[in-house]
């Protein structure tokens, strides 16, 4: 299996969660068009009030990279950009399991 996951913090500016995790709960309705995106998972922090988490996994490493291609993708990521306060991406290496 060489499929691509990643866990991605994002963390928003004071006050934005919300309309943060509206737009990302957007991108994964998209998602769940294309094939290639297996998961795509939405999550709020319990401690920490402007931490959304999403969980992903794509068929591939270049999967992913063709969907930041994408018009809508970049659409959502400029509409994102000026409501975070920072990133972090922790790339994974999925190995099986419920859901895949």
């Amino acid at each position: 299996m060489n499929k691509y996951g990643a866990y991605v913090k994002f963390t928003a500016k004071p006050g934005e969660r919300e309309t943060l995790a509206d737009i990302l709960l957007e991108a994964a309705a998209a998602a769940q068009t294309v094939e290639e995106c297996e998961v795509y998972i939405i999550n709020l922090s319990e401690t920490e009030p402007d931490a959304i988490w999403v969980t992903e996994v794509w068929s591939s490493s270049e999967a992913h990279k063709a969907s930041l291609t994408q018009p809508e993708t970049k659409d959502s990521i400029a509409r994102a950009m000026p409501l975070i306060a920072g990133v972090e991406s922790i790339p994974v290496v999925p190995l099986g399991g419920k859901g895949l």
